[in-house]
């Protein structure tokens, strides 16, 4: 099964303001949910332009790779920001 039927990526912005724009020590917050249990698999707190550069790679991945393939890969990244 897709990583896009079995997972929902939700980005939380912690201002208005686009990434580009928004004060470098706001805080967004990326969420990897499994979808049938509601349960928080993946969370990171980053930049906005980090949480820009993340999500993107996030929803390219969900939409590529199989749900059990992008929790294996994405469980063992650290991102920085």
């Amino acid at each position: 099964m897709r990583a896009n039927r079995a997972y929902e990526m939700i980005h939380t912005k912690g201002g208005a303001a686009p990434a580009l724009l928004a004060d470098p020590a706001r805080v967004d917050h990326l969420e990897v949910v499994e979808i049938d249990s509601g349960e928080v698999v993946l969370y990171w707190d980053l930049t906005p332009d980090a949480a820009r550069r993340v999500g993107r790679a996030l929803r390219h991945d969900l939409s590529q790779m199989q749900a059990a393939e992008f929790i294996a890969a994405w469980s063992e990244v650290e991102v920085e920001g």
